[in-house]
């Protein structure tokens, strides 16, 4: 017997939601695809749990939620007449009335109500619905999108005012300079969470949070005393200056400074000598670079042919997201991001392993991000009114409209406030995070990860002045690479380049962009220079129970299935100015680090005895005063700053940063240093989570090994048991050991030191807070330039400008 479709309707009206203003509604892009209201299908939204899905997915929803009633959304391009005049704008403004036009599609949408599993379609708007079922329509369609409000609250979060007070500020002129580093508050001896006030300079620390913890109120206090109303927070001041941290007592709120540049020049932080009359030359030497760099990255000029098809998918920018963009396209090139979330693992399998609501499932995300970059559903050509049966006759000319990451983003950054903005972010960073996400999402299944083709080992060889050593070994994702510019190749250009352009500078001329000669320096002896021995100053040694000076070298104790390079293009100059260094890096295609392989304990080395200074010698534990300045000079906190140092031996800058990135949650990482306590080897475990994880099923004696490996983190002390299943008290050291430390690299991939050069993210701005990034990837023996959603085959990939350069070892 057939069913009405309403009666069959109004048996299912439990399973329809009238739907709260607290509720997420998806409205304008599937859960598990890429699939949108303008899909061939249209979308489909469960009127239960407000989920959205295309037409090849609905099913699926049905089959696991048994939720049978959909609103459906079909949108479709109105047709434009070709004769159609543009319209004169009345107002200087982009893709509002009255404004330009901007040559948007406009779309029809259509609605109705789908019953699965037989899709019995209902019209709407119909009175004949019941009223449940009108009202929960009326409010999903008036409601704002989760997808939306989740761009919004981006850009909304981000926004701060113009203080009233900035453009009329009084400044004293009282001969106060601030120095780039080494900051104290004036009246106690807090040295982190410092403020400088606009109006007299002085220096002092911040608010006291209710635990104790904070500053002292001394600069809050000094608004009191004297009515000063604006105050910068030391460490945040970069050249982007909007993203330094503004506060206005007065009007109690971080705000902006639109003066913010000569307010600092005022005290001798420098900002505006660009702007001078001597510096004219160089300023606009600085603008011809920068355009260079732009046009050279993109390949502006060049005819680039479009490329189309299953790995070709543009990315659509959807704020700032260049960054992202330009990782995901080279880490999904390669065979290990492939396999996981592409030919491994189907939608259908992601959707059916993830929980209620697939749009927060890291897993469920990653699978829909790499069958959408990689199966070319959505890499097609572009066409007008729809008429895809209609022939492109310049193929130079189409373009796809790529596909919007902003699920993906959306998860991938939860746990992380900057890329949770629309802020532009470090390249690298984000490829850190990144990587340390996929590897927690996949904890215990290491055969499964992705992430561990990145991974290999680091091991230094420490030489003290007794003739002693030490090993210290981790693991990383990069290798980071200084550019040693005295090495260039082409100094005898560079010296004539030099001279024409004082000669120019003496006639008043202007140096022309193809006059512009840079250094070039081949990456093998950036390489060299990561391996060469270095002298360590300040070296506790255990052996003579004193500070001496020791050598250190660095090799690599695996080699991974894929070799990330980062060239440390930006450097803090004096008077803190971020400066980019202007150089080629000469690429090869093949290289081969082979040499570069640690040789570990040798035969006939006497190790550095074990152990801790005691209570006498705990006083000799000093950070050393240059690591941690030029840690702070990038916006970390001295304190945490100074427990690098220590727990590194003030070994280097890299190895204090790589400890302070990966301590940066530990639970007393703001505990003052005290005696015997300046290292990790005297790491206090407490027993309350060693019982919790004792109550897990693990052994005491790993329990507590984890702990102390984790900084006492729970979640990350059982990750490290699961990434360690081998590992026993006896033969695993969470705290870098003498003993040969081949221990740490268990699991990692190894093999040969021959690479091949498969991908390249560039960087076209001043700050990596700015700019642009644009990745080349080598596919099908070709090299591809994606730059956001746009596609096409390079015809001079940038080589010689990459940020990160990613090797495959063959």
């Amino acid at each position: 017997m057939t069913i009405e479709p309403l009666d069959l309707l109004r048996s299912n009206l439990a399973r329809v939601r009238i739907p709260e203003p607290t509720n997420r509604i998806y409205k304008h892009e599937c859960c598990v695809s890429f699939d949108s209201p303008r899909s061939e299908g249209g979308l489909f939204i469960d009127m239960c749990t407000f989920l959205a899905f295309g037409k090849d997915f609905v099913g699926w929803n049905y089959e696991k939620t048994g939720n049978p009633v959909y609103l459906h959304l079909k949108q479709t391009k109105k047709l434009v007449p070709e004769d159609r005049p543009s319209k004169k704008p009345t107002l200087l403004a982009i893709g509002i009335d009255g404004g330009f036009d901007n040559n948007e599609p406009e779309y029809e949408e259509t609605h109705s109500v789908v019953i699965l599993p037989e899709y019995v379609s209902l019209p709407f708007p119909s009175v004949e619905l019941p009223e449940k079922v009108r009202l929960a329509v009326d409010a999903i369609l008036l409601a704002e999108g989760a997808e939306r409000k989740e761009e919004l609250a981006a850009w909304t979060a981000d926004k701060k005012h113009v203080s009233s007070y900035a453009m009329n500020i009084q400044q004293i002129d009282n001969g106060v300079v601030i120095p780039p580093c080494g900051w104290k508050c004036a009246k106690c001896d807090k040295t982190d969470n410092l403020w400088l006030n606009l109006s007299d300079g002085m220096i002092l620390c911040g608010r006291k949070n209710w635990d104790g913890t904070g500053g002292n109120d001394h600069a809050v206090e000094h608004y009191r005393e004297t009515g000063y109303p604006l105050a910068v927070k030391l460490g945040t001041v970069t050249a982007d200056l909007e993203a330094a941290d503004v506060f206005s007592y007065p009007e109690d709120e971080s705000v902006l400074d639109p003066q913010l540049a000569q307010h600092l020049a005022f005290f001798g932080i420098d900002f505006s000598s660009l702007q001078k009359t001597e510096m004219t030359t160089a300023e606009r030497e600085l603008d011809q670079n920068t355009n260079f760099d732009w046009n050279r990255i993109q390949e502006s000029g060049q005819d680039v042919y479009p490329i189309f098809g299953p790995g070709y998918t543009g990315l659509v920018n959807i704020g700032n997201s260049c960054y992202m963009a330009a990782n995901m396209q080279v880490v999904f090139s390669t065979r290990s991001f492939i396999s996981r979330y592409y030919l491994s693992q189907s939608l259908k399998k992601a959707f059916e392993m993830s929980p209620a609501d697939p749009t927060v499932d890291l897993n469920m995300q990653l699978t829909k991000l790499a069958h959408g970059l990689l199966s070319g559903k959505y890499s097609v050509p572009a066409f007008e009114n729809d008429e895809k049966e209609k022939i492109v006759t310049s193929t130079t000319t189409a373009k796809q409209e790529g596909i919007r990451p902003r699920m993906f983003k959306s998860v991938i950054a939860a746990s992380h406030p900057e890329f949770s903005s629309t802020r532009q972010q470090d390249a690298l960073e984000f490829f850190l995070h990144f990587l340390d996400q996929v590897e927690r999402a996949n904890a215990g299944k290491t055969e499964l990860d992705p992430s561990r083709s990145f991974k290999f080992g680091i091991e230094d060889r420490i030489l003290c002045s007794s003739g002693k050593v030490t090993y210290n070994s981790r693991n990383d994702y990069i290798l980071s690479l200084n550019i040693p510019l005295q090495e260039a190749t082409n100094k005898e250009e560079l010296e004539s380049f030099h001279k024409l352009k004082q000669d120019k500078l003496a006639e008043g001329k202007e140096i022309n962009a193809d006059e512009i000669v840079r250094p070039r320096v081949p990456l093998e002896t950036c390489l060299a220079n990561f391996s060469a021995p270095e002298e360590i100053h300040d070296f506790y040694s255990t052996a003579l129970k004193t500070k001496t000076t020791a050598l250190k070298t660095a090799g690599l104790t695996s080699f991974p299935d894929y070799l990330v390079l980062h060239m440390r293009r930006f450097v803090m100059e004096a008077g803190w100015v971020p400066k980019k260094l202007d150089v080629y890096i000469d690429v090869p295609d093949i290289i081969d680090i082979s040499h570069m392989r640690s040789k570990g304990h040798q035969p006939g080395e006497e190790l550095l005895p074990d152990g801790v200074p005691d209570e006498e010698d705990s006083n000799k534990m000093w950070a050393n005063e240059e690591i941690v300045a030029q840690l702070v000079s990038m916006g970390f906190n001295h304190l945490h700053c100074q427990k690098a140092a220590i727990n590194t031996s003030n070994v280097g800058v890299e190895e204090a940063m790589n400890w302070l990135l990966s301590h940066m949650d530990d639970p007393d990482i703001d505990l003052p240093i005290s005696k015997g306590h300046g290292s990790e080897t005297s790491t206090v475990v407490d027993q309350s989570k060693v019982d919790t994880l004792i109550s897990f099923g693990f052994q005491e004696e790993i329990a507590r090994k984890a702990l102390v490996a984790s900084g006492g983190d729970i979640e990350k002390a059982t990750d490290w048991i699961f990434n360690n299943p081998n590992a026993s008290v006896s033969s695993m050291d969470a705290t870098p050991s003498n003993a040969a430390s081949t221990s740490n690299d268990v699991n990692l991939p190894d093999g040969g030191g021959k690479y091949r050069l498969i991908g390249i993210v560039s960087h076209s701005g001043t700050s990596t807070l700015c700019g642009h990034y644009v990745a080349h990837v080598l596919k099908d023996g070709r090299w591809v330039i994606f730059n956001d959603n746009k596609v096409g085959a390079s015809i001079n990939p940038p080589k010689e400008m990459g940020y990160l350069y990613f090797f495959e070892r063959f």
